[in-house]
């Protein structure tokens, strides 16, 4: 049966707009972005078939466009497409993150990160400078690692955080295991900076580890 027999309230646009985006499953939002399915096989249903051959809707989006355009259904334009949409994706959180305090905007703080770091193969130390006002100035990433680790040098963040006239940062980095929780290097690297930095009085606000599925605060656990 077409998605067009479908009752209105079980069509995934129909749904979208009556209820929001919230409200559909993950297979019922790739159906939108899918439009059409192919013969014999629904959008939804095509939908359903691509979240069991990748595994879930993130290792579908990050799958290199090879093994992508292997999938049913989907090819070069379904890919850039796709691209498209999360870079709009970034862009928006940023834009979000970029208006906003830092430090009053938590969750956006957070979600701007997450999208930021959490699908880097390796291991990316990054700041987010910040005014005195604390309105961010602009996200730079600055050390890559290894899975293992980054090699982060305090002399570097100083320079670059006096360059860019930042009275107060924000540290961020990922976890490639998935797991936010801080090591020891990552409490004694924390402390060096926020030793380094307070020589120019620029304060360190906080120090965001992201994992897989959670973000976590060394000012919320108390590690500042």
């Amino acid at each position: 049966m077409s998605i067009k027999d479908w009752p209105a309230s079980d069509r995934p646009r129909e749904k979208l707009l009556q209820k929001g985006a919230t409200a559909l499953t993950d297979a019922e939002l790739l159906a939108i972005f899918l439009r059409t399915g192919v013969t014999g096989c629904s959008a939804v249903e095509l939908a359903r078939q691509l979240l069991a051959e990748f595994g879930s809707l993130r290792a579908l989006f990050g799958a290199d466009i090879q093994r992508f355009c292997l999938a049913k259904g989907l090819g070069e334009a379904k890919y850039t497409q796709l691209q498209a949409c999360l870079e709009m994706s970034k862009r928006y959180l940023a834009e979000v993150l970029l208006k906003g305090d830092a430090l009053t905007s938590v969750d956006a703080c957070r979600q701007f990160l997450t999208a930021q770091l959490r699908d880097e193969p390796h291991e990316v130390f990054a700041c987010l400078f910040l005014d005195n006002q604390h309105r961010v100035i602009e996200f730079a990433p600055l050390f890559y690692g290894t899975i293992d680790g980054a090699s982060v040098y305090p002399r570097v963040v100083v320079e670059k955080s006096l360059a860019k006239q930042a009275a107060a940062v924000i540290f961020a980095h990922n976890h490639p295991s998935g797991i936010a929780e801080p090591s020891q290097a990552d409490k004694m690297i924390t402390e060096r900076l926020k030793q380094a930095l307070a020589l120019v009085d620029i304060r360190v606000l906080d120090h965001f580890i992201v994992g897989d599925g959670e973000v976590l605060s060394f000012a919320e656990h108390g590690l500042l």
